[in-house]
């Protein structure tokens, strides 16, 4: 079981702070990528050029919440992602999933995340090809603090069965109430922001999370 605390950071500074509150207490953050068209919100940093790394010294991997991710995906490994998340609803064709294959190859991990309302049909034909599938637990992605959609329970258990090997990774909603049933059910990776940030205890709320 992995705990990744996710971050929406304002600057820099914002997530060197929310880093430093969390260092030591799990191996990887993520970073919250947003373009305000995939998304309603439009985040912090968000690389569109040649991409340059990052002036930060720690591990994290990219959560893509971006209208054609194949144009950024490879920006966001030169900026120092060790995995990269893009959002199923936002590739609209095979030759561009090709094109997220081929940025990534063997310089970062790649999953591939759905929505509430996405069928998990859509994951079937490329899961031997990523390397974690992700299931958004709340249906306005984007946003931190939401209820989680206790639907996704029936979509975890659905890959779980027909893929018993696959890494299967929750991002939304994720708290200390609905933990044990996600780990029950299947998942692997749980990411969470609201729980772990504003917890009176971060590293209490890690390790709970964790020992599930």
């Amino acid at each position: 079981m992995e705990i990744i605390p996710a971050i929406m950071p304002k600057n820099l500074d914002d997530l060197n702070k929310k880093y430093s509150q969390v260092k030591g207490l799990a191996n990887i953050v993520q970073i919250d990528v947003m373009d305000g068209k995939f998304v309603s919100s439009i985040s912090w940093p968000y690389i569109e050029d040649d991409g340059k790394p990052l002036p930060i010294d720690f591990d994290f991997e990219a959560d893509l919440m971006v209208l054609n991710p194949e144009i950024v995906v490879g920006n966001w490994i030169k900026a120092g992602a060790k995995r990269v998340i893009a959002h199923i609803e936002s590739i609209d064709s095979a030759k561009n999933f090709e094109k997220i294959f081929g940025a990534v190859s063997d310089r970062a991990k790649l999953g591939i995340a759905l929505n509430t309302t996405t069928s998990n049909d859509a994951i079937y034909p490329i899961v031997d090809k990523i390397d974690f599938a992700q299931f958004m637990g709340i249906e306005k992605i984007g946003f931190q603090g939401q209820l989680f959609d206790e639907r996704v329970l029936g979509k975890i258990a659905d890959l779980r069965e027909r893929f018993p090997k696959v890494i299967i990774s929750v991002d939304g909603g994720v708290n200390m109430k609905n933990a044990p049933r996600l780990i029950k059910t299947g998942a692997n990776r749980l990411v969470s922001g609201s729980a772990i940030f504003e917890s009176d205890n971060i590293k209490d709320a890690i390790e709970k999370l964790k020992n599930y």
